[in-house]
């Protein structure tokens, strides 16, 4: 491999860095819901609560964080901040007495990620040459969905082996949170960044472009369609998946994620990003039409599946294309309204698929979900041109 061809040290270790964030938050995430009902008493409602506020505040930080990522000489400090709220305040769920508690420190958690996400993919971009980053991001995916097989796995062991209560669990997840940290602190490095003529701020009023405004229509639409993952494991009960067996085939399917990714993002390395998305969101179509379909548990496992190889295709190269389409002195503003957009769409978009499933049945909802990602696909093809590294 020649050096222009390595992720080099900031990609692996912020790669390290995501894979114990995910494995200290997915000791708790499986768990929540079941200690804000047994140990808490709080109910459903609750939890769509808890869940909803957090993900719209990471989503509404993401935007502010990448703009002033750009207009400071250095991301690493957002990217330690971010990371390091997180890590502090996660494991106290362990010590919540009560459902506003829980709230208070999942809204906490992911104003950490609302931070750090969009500096942290920015410095991805800044560390390698253009031609490596499909494949940089998607090694950078595959770590993370590493970290969320490994997470519950612990829990499991420490639960089952150990006898552990939930609430152990969930202050032990202090440990890698606090690994992570570290890794920052020793192992990420700053990246020198071209100054636009006119200083900092300059970069930061630059327009994005139609290219990109473009491309994050489109995937708002595409994300419309791209409900929460919740809803697959409710399919998988109705297609006769044991409660029981939900937890193993939740990790089956990010083992796929992280044997995927990387590939995925080298492909779209070597022929371009759009062929890969476009692909990778017929995949999405395919598999919605067959979980619409579904009748047994070999079709929900082997449908699971293929859908861990759509989020191979499609994540690294999605946000590869953010990179190739803007400046480099404003790509902390474009993650910022990447993960802003996905984030804001991602609402409305599981309120529309649970309503459509309560109105409609499952089968109608999923090929609605089926039929914005190939009406995405089409677009993107039409209204975005292929982009040239930038």
């Amino acid at each position: 491999m020649t050096p222009k061809r390595r992720l080099g040290r900031n990609v692996l270790a912020l790669s390290l860095v995501s894979l114990l964030t995910d494995a200290s938050s997915e000791m708790i995430y499986p768990l929540l819901p079941t200690f804000l009902a047994t140990v808490l008493g709080a109910g459903a409602m609750s939890v769509g609560l808890i869940e909803g506020c957090a993900q719209m505040t990471a989503a509404l930080l993401n935007a502010a964080s990448g703009r002033w990522s750009d207009r400071m000489s250095h991301r690493r400090p957002m990217i330690l901040a971010g990371y390091a709220i997180a890590s502090v305040l996660r494991p106290f769920t362990g010590l919540a007495q009560s459902a506003a508690q829980v709230l208070a420190i999942r809204v906490g958690d992911r104003v950490g990620k609302g931070i750090r996400s969009a500096p942290r993919d920015a410095l991805i971009a800044d560390s390698v040459a253009p031609e490596s980053r499909g494949r940089a991001f998607g090694f950078h995916r595959a770590a993370d969905h590493a970290g969320a097989v490994i997470g519950p796995l612990i829990a499991f062991a420490l639960l089952q082996g150990f006898s552990l209560t939930i609430r152990q669990v969930f202050l032990l997840s202090a440990i890698p949170a606090a690994l992570a940290v570290l890794v920052i602190i020793v192992a990420v490095k700053e990246v020198p960044r071209p100054v636009p003529r006119g200083g900092a701020s300059a970069g930061v009023a630059a327009p994005l472009g139609r290219r990109f405004g473009a491309y994050l229509g489109v995937l708002v639409l595409f994300t419309l369609g791209n409900s929460t993952d919740a809803f697959l494991l409710l399919r998988a009960q109705e297609g006769g998946v044991a409660p029981q067996h939900l937890p193993l085939l939740w990790a089956f399917l990010h083992v796929v994620k992280s044997v995927t990714s990387t590939p995925g993002g080298s492909i779209s390395d070597r022929i371009g990003r759009r062929p890969l998305i476009i692909t990778g969101w017929a995949v999405y179509a395919l598999v919605y039409l067959g979980f619409a379909r579904a009748t047994s548990v070999t079709h929900v496992w082997v449908l699971m599946g293929v859908y861990g190889v759509y989020y191979g295709l499609t994540e690294g190269a999605e946000k590869a294309l953010v990179a190739d389409l803007v400046p480099a002195t404003a790509r902390g503003r474009a993650f910022g309204w990447f993960n802003l957009a996905i984030g804001i769409a991602a609402l409305p978009a599981s309120l529309i698929f649970g309503w459509i499933w309560e109105a409609r049945g499952s089968t109608t909802a999923f090929s609605f979900g089926a039929g914005c990602a190939a009406v995405a696909a089409v677009l993107l093809a039409v209204v975005v041109p292929r982009a040239m590294p930038r």
